[in-house]
C-alpha cells in the first residue's frame, strides 16, 4: 500500500468500499475483487481488501469495534501496543498528574489513542508519511482529533519541553529480514538517545523489549515488565517515578509485584505443589518475591519453578498439584500415562532440551483423562514431575 492508495481509502468512495468488504474471508477475496473492479478502480479495491485483512489481524490488539474503524499498515499492526497495555500505561501517566505527552515514534497511534482516552493531550510524531497519515486517520475515526496532534517529523528534532511527559517507542524491527532487533543501540532511535530524551522530561516512559538485560537499565529508572493474560508483552523504563524499583505488572488487574531485593530462594525438596511464575515475574527477576509469598523454594537453583507444601492463592503464579516424580525416562512415563489412561497431555519444560511435541509422539497418550508433565531439573538431576492444575482457591 502506498500513500496514494491509502489516501483513496479516506474518500467517501473508499469508506463505502471498506464497509462493503468488511468481513470478507480470504477464500472469498478473489471473487469479491473481480466483482468490485467492474465499478471501482482496481487499486482502490486492492487497498480496501488489504485494509480489511489488516483490520481482522488488528482486532486481537484493539478489539473488533475499534479495529473496524481504524486504519493500519502491516508494520503498524505488528508493532502496535495492545490496547489493554496502552491503557494501563496511560492510566499510570494520568495518575502521575500528566496532562500532555510527546509521543515519539507514535506509529499508527495506538498509544496516542489510549492517552487521549485518559484525557491527556498528545503530540504524536512519526517520520514515515504513510504511518503518520494512518495515525491522523485513526484520531479522526475515533473522535479524538481534538486531543491528538499528528506530526510527520524526525523525533530527534522535536522540542519536548512544552509537554509534561515524554513517551518513546523505538522501532525494534529491521535488517534484511525485518526481524527483531535485540541490541538496544540498534533500535531506531537508539536506546541511548531515548534515555537522553527521558532525562530532560519531568516524567518519561520508554517502551523496550522484555528481554533487555537488567544491567543496561539506568540507575535512575524504574523498570516494569508487563504481561497480559499470561503473555509477556513489553518492558517499560520509567523516569520521574521510583528510581531503582523493579516491578512486574499483570493484566488484567493490574496486579503489581514490587521488587524488594530479596536473595535467591533456597533449593528445597519437591513439595505437593509446583508454582509456575508469570512470565513478567520471571523477566523482572522477582521469582524470590513470588516464592516468599508462597513460603516456597526452588526445585533447582537455575530453574524458575517454585515448590511448596501448601496451596495459596496468588496472581503471580499458576499452581499445579504434583502426583508423581520420576527420573527422566520416556518408557516409564509412557507406562504411567497408560496406567492412568491419560489422553490429553500438557508438556511444560524449563531446563530440558526435549521438545514437547517430540515427547508426545513418543509416549502416544490415549484415554479420557488429562495430565501435565514438567520436564525440568531437581537439584541438578533431569526429572519429570506429573500433576494437574490446582484449584484456584483452596478449600
Amino acid at each position: 500500500m502506498n500513500d496514494v492508495s491509502f489516501a483513496s481509502l479516506l474518500t467517501p468512495e473508499g469508506h463505502a468500499l471498506l464497509d462493503e468488504v468488511r468481513g470478507t474471508e480470504p477464500a472469498q477475496e478473489l471473487a469479491v475483487a473481480t466483482r468490485l473492479r467492474r465499478t471501482h478502480p482496481a487499486e482502490l479495491v486492492s487497498a480496501a481488501l488489504g485494509q480489511a485483512r489488516l483490520r481482522r489481524r488488528a482486532a486481537a490488539k484493539f478489539g473488533t469495534e475499534d479495529a473496524e474503524r481504524m486504519f493500519f499498515t502491516p508494520n503498524g499492526v505488528e508493532q502496535s501496543t495492545r490496547t489493554t497495555v496502552a491503557a494501563h500505561r496511560a492510566e499510570r501517566l494520568r495518575a502521575l498528574g500528566v496532562r500532555s505527552v510527546a509521543d515519539l515514534c507514535s506509529g499508527i497511534g495506538g498509544d496516542a489513542i489510549a492517552l487521549a482516552r485518559a484525557g491527556i493531550r498528545v503530540l504524536a510524531v512519526d517520520r514515515d508519511p504513510l504511518t503518520a497519515a494512518a495515525a491522523r486517520a485513526n484520531a479522526d475515526a475515533l473522535g479524538l482529533s481534538g486531543l491528538i496532534e499528528v506530526r510527520e517529523a524526525d523525533v530527534t528534532e522535536i522540542d519536548t519541553a512544552p509537554y509534561d511527559a515524554v513517551f518513546v517507542d523505538p522501532a525494534r524491527r529491521g535488517g534484511r529480514a525485518g526481524g527483531r532487533i535485540f541490541d538496544p543501540e540498534a533500535y531506531s532511535p537508539p536506546l541511548s538517545w531515548a534515555v537522553g530524551a527521558a532525562r530532560k522530561a519531568a516524567v518519561a516512559a520508554l517502551k523496550i523489549a522484555p528481554g533487555i538485560p537488567h544491567e543496561t537499565v539506568p540507575a535512575e529508572a524504574e523498570a516494569e515488565w508487563i504481561s497480559d493474560g499470561g503473555d509477556v508483552k513489553e518492558a517499560v523504563l520509567w523516569f520521574g517515578t521510583e528510581p531503582g524499583l523493579v516491578r512486574a505488572t499483570l493484566l488484567p488487574g493490574p496486579r503489581v509485584l514490587r521488587g524488594r531485593g530479596l536473595p535467591d530462594p533456597p533449593v528445597r525438596p519437591v513439595g505437593r505443589y509446583l508454582y509456575e511464575p508469570d512470565g513478567a515475574v520471571i523477566r523482572a527477576h522477582l521469582v524470590a518475591e513470588a516464592a516468599a509469598e508462597l513460603d516456597g523454594g526452588l526445585l533447582d537453583e537455575t530453574i524458575a519453578y517454585i515448590t511448596a507444601d501448601s496451596l495459596r492463592p496468588t496472581p503471580y503464579a499458576t499452581a499445579y498439584e504434583i502426583t508423581d516424580r520420576l527420573p527422566f525416562n520416556v518408557k516409564k512415563l509412557r507406562a504411567l500415562l497408560r496406567e492412568r489412561e491419560v489422553g490429553v497431555l500438557t508438556v511444560k519444560k524449563r531446563g530440558s532440551a526435549v521438545e514437547p511435541e517430540e515427547l508426545r509422539r513418543k509416549v502416544k497418550p490415549q484415554g479420557p483423562h488429562a495430565a501435565t508433565v514438567f520436564l525440568t531439573r531437581v537439584a541438578g538431576a533431569p526429572t519429570m514431575l506429573i500433576g494437574h492444575p490446582a484449584p484456584r482457591h483452596p478449600a
